[in-house]
C-alpha cells in the first residue's frame, strides 16, 4: 500500500507582516509547541523571518515526517526535514475510543472539521497529539547545529499556515490519513449505533434483511461521466531515493535521470510549449538546476565536473548558470548573459522605491543597479522582474544570482540583504 502524503505549494512572501504568524486554533497551538520546545529563540526569530519572505518551497507531510527545500545563502536550497513520531496502533486505538463517546466530536470529524477539543480527548486517552518538548527532531543539510537552524524553523512555521487551511494533516503527520481515520470512525460510529439501538450480536444470527442489495442497486448500463483530471502540483516532488545493490546501477545516476525526467513531464503538464528541444548547454544547465545535490560553488564532484566538460564549459559556468537558471529559466539565464538599456518605466522609478524603504542608493549600468560596496545587485529582466546577485567581497566582477526573483525590487534587494 502507498505511503500517504500531502503536499503544500510554496506559500506567497509575506515580508514585512506583523502580529500572529498563524490564523487558526490549530496554527496557532502549532507555533506554541515549536517555540517551547525550542533551545534558540534567535534562530526560530531568523526562521520566522524567512517563512514569512516566501523562502520555503513544496511541503510534503508523510507519516512522521515533514520535509521541503528551504533556501538559504547558498544557490541550491538546503534539504530540510522535521520528525515527529507517529503514534502506536495501540495509541490510536485509544485515541478513537476516546473520540467516538463523544457523538460531538464524532459528528464534526465525519463532517471534515476538527475541533479543538481534540487535545483534549487525546490526553485523557494518554496521547499527546500537538508536539511536546523535545519531541520535533529537526535536520537540514546546511552547516548549523543549531536546535532548530533557521531552515528547519522556517519549515515550522510554514507547516503552522498548512494546519489553518487543513487541520487533519497533524493527524497524517501523527500516522493517519484522513481517509483512513474518518472510514475507521464511520465503522465504529455504525457498530455504537447498531447497539444502541438493540441490534443482535454476533452469536444470536443475522437479523432480517433490508434494504436494496447492491447487485440491484448497480444493475445498470448508465455510467456517470468521468472526473475531470486533477490540478498539476505547483512543482516536481522531491526525487526518488534509490537503494544501493550489489549488480544494480548507481543509485545517484538514477536519482539525476528520475529528476531530469520529472522536471520535463511537469513542465509538458503545465506549459506544453515548452517541450521545444533546447540546445544541448540549455538542457545541461536544466538538469544541473533540476538536480539538488549536483551543483555547486566552490567544490564540485565529478559527476558535476563530466556534465559541465560535456558541453565544453568549465564547472563554474554550469553552476553559476545553473543558478541563473533556478531563478527564472530561460529567462533567469538570458538575464545572466544578456545586457540591455530598458526602457523608461519601472526601472526609473525603481532607485526611488529603493530610497523610501531606507535601503542603499544603487548606480545604474544599463539594466543593472548595483549598491555602493559592489557585493549587491539586482538585473532587471525583460519579463519585468528583478534578478538579486551577490559579489563576494573583493572578487572584483564575479556575480553570481543569489535568491528567488521578484516584480518588486524592495523584496527582491531585502531578501539578499537577509540571506
Amino acid at each position: 500500500m502507498s505511503r500517504p502524503s500531502r503536499t503544500l505549494p510554496p506559500l506567497p512572501s509575506h515580508r514585512g507582516s506583523r502580529g500572529p504568524f498563524a490564523e487558526s486554533w490549530w496554527g496557532n497551538a502549532w507555533v506554541e509547541a515549536l517555540e517551547e520546545s525550542s533551545l534558540d529563540a534567535g534562530r526560530l526569530s531568523r526562521g520566522r523571518t524567512y517563512a514569512r519572505g516566501g523562502y520555503v518551497g513544496e511541503i510534503t507531510v508523510t507519516p512522521g515526517r515533514i520535509a521541503a527545500p528551504v533556501h538559504g545563502s547558498r544557490p541550491r536550497p538546503y534539504r530540510t526535514v522535521v520528525r515527529l513520531r507517529a503514534l502506536t496502533d495501540q495509541e490510536w486505538d485509544g485515541f478513537l475510543d476516546a473520540v467516538t463517546a463523544q457523538p460531538a466530536h464524532i459528528a464534526a470529524l465525519l463532517d471534515k472539521d476538527m475541533p479543538h477539543e481534540l487535545v483534549e480527548a487525546a490526553s485523557t486517552a494518554g496521547i499527546q497529539l500537538l508536539p511536546g518538548h523535545g519531541e520535533l527532531d529537526p535536520g537540514c543539510s546546511c552547516p548549523d547545529h543549531g536546535y532548530p537552524c533557521k531552515h528547519a524553523a522556517a519549515l515550522c512555521y510554514q507547516t503552522a499556515r498548512f494546519l489553518d487551511a487543513d487541520p487533519f494533516v497533524l493527524l497524517l503527520l501523527r500516522g493517519r490519513d484522513e481517509e483512513e481515520l474518518l472510514d475507521e470512525l464511520a465503522r465504529r460510529n455504525a457498530a455504537l449505533s447498531a447497539r444502541e439501538k438493540g441490534a443482535p450480536r454476533a452469536d444470536e444470527g443475522p437479523g432480517p434483511a433490508s434494504g436494496v442489495p447492491a447487485r440491484d442497486a448497480l444493475a445498470t448500463s448508465v455510467r456517470p461521466p468521468l472526473p475531470d483530471p486533477l490540478a498539476p502540483p505547483a512543482a516536481p516532488g522531491e526525487p526518488l531515493l534509490f537503494p544501493e545493490l550489489p549488480g544494480a546501477p548507481d543509485p545517484v545516476a538514477l536519482t539525476f535521470l528520475a529528476t531530469g525526467a520529472a522536471a520535463r513531464a511537469h513542465a509538458a503538464l503545465t506549459d506544453p510549449g515548452c517541450l521545444n528541444p533546447l540546445p544541448a548547454w540549455h538542457d545541461a544547465i536544466r538538469l544541473a538546476a533540476t538536480h539538488p545535490d549536483l551543483t555547486g560553488r566552490g567544490t564540485f564532484s565529478a559527476r558535476f565536473a563530466a556534465l559541465a566538460h560535456g558541453t565544453g564549459h568549465t564547472t563554474p559556468e554550469l553552476a553559476r548558470a545553473a543558478a541563473a537558471w533556478r531563478q527564472g529559466g530561460e529567462e533567469g539565464l538570458a538575464v545572466m548573459e544578456d545586457h540591455w538599456d530598458p526602457p523608461a518605466g519601472n526601472f526609473d522609478r525603481a532607485r526611488s522605491a529603493l530610497a523610501a524603504a531606507d535601503l542603499p542608493r544603487m548606480t545604474i549600468h544599463r539594466n543593472h543597479l548595483t549598491d555602493p560596496t559592489r557585493t549587491h545587485q539586482l538585473r532587471y529582466g525583460r519579463d519585468q522582474r528583478w534578478y538579486p546577485y551577490r559579489n563576494d567581497p573583493g572578487g572584483g566582477d564575479d556575480w553570481w544570482p543569489d535568491g528567488p526573483a521578484d516584480a518588486d525590487p524592495v523584496a527582491a534587494l531585502t531578501g539578499l540583504l537577509d540571506a
